[in-house]
């Protein structure tokens, strides 16, 4: 039954856990990104900005402020004050806040998923997690609300910034608190696959680490399928779940933004650029790279060099 006065009182928690983490957060975010907790990333914003391509590592991350957009193949991931985001394969994706001013600056909080570490727990408590489905690989990223449980958690780990001697034995624990809450969440299967050595999940992430370390080189899908110990029909649904692209399409995405950096460094031109990421046509490499930044590769490269000199 409907409990208007807890529900109340949970709004009202939630609230104080928020604007606590947004005091803590504004205090000690770097440009960086990086904290004295190991694992422990902090963002701070002051503006929008434009979508920016990068990959997303394996990461629970959650905004105190503002509003963040992600996006990948035909998804689209958007999330807010409260609202955390698990990334459980390091992806190739585009995103940005899309709420973000100087005087309102958009805050967020990071950990590390580490599958060693989840593995440990899932070990130490394997009759008191739900099982999940490990038949099926779920998608690589996923949304879902911070329970009050959770943020108070958050807030008490990024609170140990603020007492150093504490830190080494309390983060682990909070770690582990944190970890704990996210599995027995509506995130939980797939936080839960990242600790298991043979889920679906895994097996992805071992194609994916591959070609992502082997951009430049052409494969066989059939081959990297039976590599990861799968049927080809299997490694093609499986990696489509959990990527939202097809193995082809990932490469494209990988080598195009290793391009964008070269292009930034500024060391080759285009088609050396084209080349050493694994374009055999110049002009497929503009065509493709054109359609997936909105510039031909020569103006982009300007304007990001530009940028980068008034920033």
């Amino acid at each position: 039954m409907y409990d208007p006065l807890m529900s109340s009182m949970a709004t009202s928690r939630t609230d104080a856990l928020l604007e606590e983490l947004r005091r803590l957060i504004g205090r000690h975010a770097r440009p960086d990104e990086e904290t004295a907790i190991d694992g422990v990333l902090l963002s701070a914003a002051g503006r929008p900005g434009e979508p920016q391509a990068s990959t997303t590592g394996t990461v629970m991350a959650l905004i105190a402020q503002g509003a963040k957009r992600l996006a990948i193949g035909d998804r689209v991931y958007d999330y807010g004050p409260g609202q955390y985001l698990v990334a459980s394969v390091d992806l190739p994706i585009t995103g940005h806040y899309t709420h973000a001013a100087v005087d309102e600056p958009a805050l967020g909080i990071g950990l590390i998923l580490r599958p060693q570490r989840i593995a440990a727990l899932l070990l130490e408590t394997k009759d008191c997690v739900p099982p999940g489905r490990s038949h099926a690989a779920p998608p690589g990223l996923g949304v879902a609300e911070a329970t009050p449980e959770l943020l108070d958690a958050i807030v008490r780990m990024v609170g140990l910034l603020d007492r150093p001697g504490d830190r080494a034995v309390l983060a682990p624990m909070i770690e582990r608190e944190m970890l704990w809450l996210i599995l027995n969440g509506p995130l939980g299967a797939t936080v839960r696959q990242i600790g298991l050595q043979d889920s679906s999940l895994s097996r992805v992430s071992r194609a994916v680490r591959w070609i992502s370390e082997h951009y430049n080189r052409q494969f066989r899908v059939e081959q990297l399928a039976r590599s990861c110990g799968m049927s080809t029909s299997a490694f093609h649904r499986d990696f489509q779940a959990v990527t939202a692209l097809s193995p082809i399409q990932f490469q494209k995405q990988i080598r195009l933004q290793k391009s964008r950096l070269l292009l930034l460094a500024g060391a080759d031109d285009v088609a050396t650029v084209g080349y050493r990421v694994g374009y055999d046509s110049a002009s497929q490499f503009s065509r493709e790279y054109r359609r997936q930044f909105g510039l031909s590769p020569g103006r982009d490269a300007e304007r990001l060099r530009a940028a980068a000199a008034t920033a």
